[in-house]
């Protein structure tokens, strides 16, 4: 490595702020996933997200950071230990890296912050996949592990001026092959050891919260500026070339996605916005500081229909991949890494390379192809020893009986209850009444022939509370109670969920409504409730004794 005689506040600052951008997006990947999650496993898949932020912390610093950029050892594939724990900085990171040029003046501590991010959040794709199934300490154990023999090692050979893809003219970005490939060979591997949910592919798992799913995609979004604007290490016009070109390759991405599902499943979906526009998103990582814009936005279309085609890979495989992440992730940082030997431009980037399409022949296609079979190759080999050592001594898989509902197995709480009753909307002005609310402090009325009307109903179809009360109470309710069920249904009901899937729902969520009255006001009550869909042939009606008439 070459010493620097000055550092450049402003290269440094944009490389900071680009690593708090990349940290962000552990977060927003935790909300993308978790929205997409069982309600009772929402909080499992946010902790096995953002526990990576402590764990691989700490490897980084400790061993990852030295094998993966300190001096090549000699033969390409690690680098050597004298950086053990970042006890001896003496010079910065070299100063080409393979993306930059030699002028490049940040402090050392820079770039490895930045690139802690990158090893944080690789692992971390991989809980996508494995939803419902990860026991916390053997996923906790894997992560530690995997940062360190998986991940550093093929961060130097792309990444280091001396790795050995990086010498045979393989190109990577910001991560095609380090971050998305390796992990998605990394869901392989992982998804032979910890099997499928119970009844896949026929029981299909409804997200619990697609509003937290489109938050998470947001900052996904808005942190990949720096995934892969900061990968130049300076504030630049390559940076700028880089950021412009993640943010069209995702509005690709997104719109030919959308039309794709237009045509495949009859609608145009939101959550299937977000999906194409991370798979172009992850597609353009490792060519985006070396195309042109136009190139950006043709990976970006080529990424929105090659991905959401590859939603069935699952099936083929017959790998229970939960929310996708081979489709999106592995598929995507593949087929980027392999465009870039199509629409690689040296006019772009001095450091790049032409392209076919650009007059370099198929050397570079080639250079890249090799890359992302080493890769992939090692990073599925070395996961599936790592998960199935994981799994032999502590366990990764998490018990059959508990996956249903892991946030009480292994947080003891749960993330939020909303059932029908929640739902239904009430009545309200715009500031809140003093004193006391006269109208919910109304007199009981004696009866004198109580009856108990029970009868259920499809929330959806429950006016405003306080006119659904109004109305039983003007004809003749003494008491009315309404709280969540659940009914059997006479033919199975199907229920779309995101990306074309669809699940036959046996059980129906249902309001139940049971009213107290008088027995002449019988009639009126189900008068009233016959108007919000309730079936008489579907209620009942009883005599009850109220509690005080009990002697």
């Amino acid at each position: 490595m070459l010493a620097q005689d000055a550092v450049n506040p402003g290269d440094t600052a944009w490389v900071l702020v680009c690593a708090g951008l990349v940290l962000f997006m552990t977060p927003g990947l935790a909300l993308f996933y978790g929205g997409m999650v069982r309600t009772r496993n929402v909080l499992a898949m946010l902790q096995q997200n953002i526990i990576a932020l402590g764990v691989v912390s700490l490897t980084w610093v400790l061993v990852g950071y030295t094998i993966a950029f300190g001096d090549d050892a000699g033969t390409g594939l690690f680098g050597n230990l004298e950086l053990l724990g970042l006890i001896d900085l003496r010079v910065p990171p070299a100063p080409n890296l393979h993306v930059v040029a030699g002028q490049v003046t940040i402090p050392t501590l820079a770039f490895v912050a930045y690139q802690m991010m990158f090893a944080v959040i690789t692992p971390a794709l991989v809980t996508g996949a494995t939803a419902g199934r990860l026991k916390f300490l053997g996923w906790a154990i894997f992560l530690a592990v995997w940062s360190i023999v998986v991940y550093a090692p093929v961060a130097h050979w792309l990444w280091h001026p001396d790795g050995w893809l990086a010498n045979f003219g393989t190109q990577d970005w910001a991560g095609g092959m380090v971050v998305h490939a390796s992990a998605g060979a990394a869901v392989l591997a992982v998804l032979l050891v910890v099997g499928r949910r119970r009844g896949w592919p026929h029981t299909a798992a409804p997200p619990n919260s697609i509003p937290l799913t489109i938050l998470g995609a947001g900052i996904l979004w808005f942190g990949w500026f720096g995934f892969n604007g900061g990968d130049g290490l300076q504030a630049n016009g390559v940076a700028a070339q880089a950021l412009i070109n993640t943010h069209l390759a995702a509005a690709a991405g997104m719109l030919v996605w959308l039309v794709a599902e237009r045509f495949k499943d009859g609608h145009s979906t939101v959550v299937g916005s977000v999906s194409g526009a991370v798979a172009g998103l992850a597609t353009i990582t490792p060519a985006a500081g070396y195309v042109n814009a136009i190139s950006a936005i043709v990976i970006g279309a080529i990424a929105g229909i090659v991905c959401h085609t590859a939603l069935r890979l699952k099936y083929l495989l017959r790998l229970d991949d939960a929310l996708d992440v081979l489709a999106v992730h592995f598929v995507g940082g593949m087929l980027g890494s392999l465009l870039l030997g199509l629409f690689g431009d040296s006019g772009i980037n001095p450091l790049g390379k032409d392209g076919l399409f650009f007059g370099g022949g198929g050397s570079l296609l080639w250079h890249q192809l090799v890359g992302v079979v080493a890769v992939v190759a090692f990073a599925f080999v070395l996961t599936w020893v790592i998960a199935a050592a994981v799994q032999a001594v502590v366990g990764l898989r998490a018990p059959a009986d508990v996956q249903e509902d892991l946030d009480h197995a292994q947080q003891g709480t749960e993330a939020y209850h909303l059932g029908g009753v929640a739902g239904l909307s009430g009545t309200g002005a715009p500031q809140r009444r003093a004193g006391r609310d006269t109208d919910a402090a109304r007199p009981a009325q004696p009866v004198q022939h109580a009856r108990l009307v029970t009868a259920t109903v499809d929330p959806t179809l429950l006016p405003t509370t306080r006119e659904l009360r109004d109305a039983l109470l003007g004809a003749g309710a003494t008491s009315i109670v309404v709280f969540d069920a659940t009914v059997s249904a006479a033919e199975p009901a199907s229920r779309s969920l995101p990306r074309g899937y669809w699940q036959d729902q046996d059980l129906l969520d249902r309001a139940r409504v049971e009213v107290v009255v008088e027995g002449k006001a019988v009639p009126a009550v189900l008068d009233v409730l016959s108007r919000y869909g309730v079936d008489r042939a579907e209620s009942f009606v009883q005599d009850v004794q109220l509690a005080t008439d009990v002697r």
